[in-house]
């Protein structure tokens, strides 16, 4: 399964950005999903995450209430709609799969895409 991420670009701050991830080999419907992102210089860290059928949500506190990941099993394309952003979002944002709605780390998740660049100017 691979996985690729997209919308990511430059915005201001208080703007909106929604990434979009899909999957090539099997459709993402067939996997719980995640959203982490990766600011230079740190680790990464969970964002949200979302089981197979969209039924249960989780957000890492630093995004709860701006955030809201999503998904639409009919195009096989999970959405993670940014708003309120603030610079420090500022990272590469990665998409994840994984059969079980596993948890907050990296470990759970078997499959990865490419990042996609968020940038949020001051």
């Amino acid at each position: 399964v691979q996985l690729q991420a997209s919308g990511g670009g430059l915005v201001q701050a208080g703007g909106s950005l929604r990434l979009s991830c899909a999957a090539s080999g099997r459709t993402l419907s067939s996997y719980a999903t995640g959203w982490f992102r990766q600011a230079p210089g740190k680790e990464r860290e969970f964002v949200a995450r979302i089981k197979r059928d969209g039924g249960n949500t989780n957000y890492a506190d630093s995004v709860k209430g701006r955030f809201t990941i999503s998904r639409d099993n009919a195009k096989g394309t999970v959405y993670l709609q940014m708003n309120s952003l603030k610079p420090e979002d500022t990272a590469a944002y990665y998409c994840a799969a994984g059969p079980y709605y596993s948890g907050t780390s990296t470990g759970g998740y078997p499959y990865w895409g490419h990042g996609t660049q968020v940038t949020v100017s001051r």
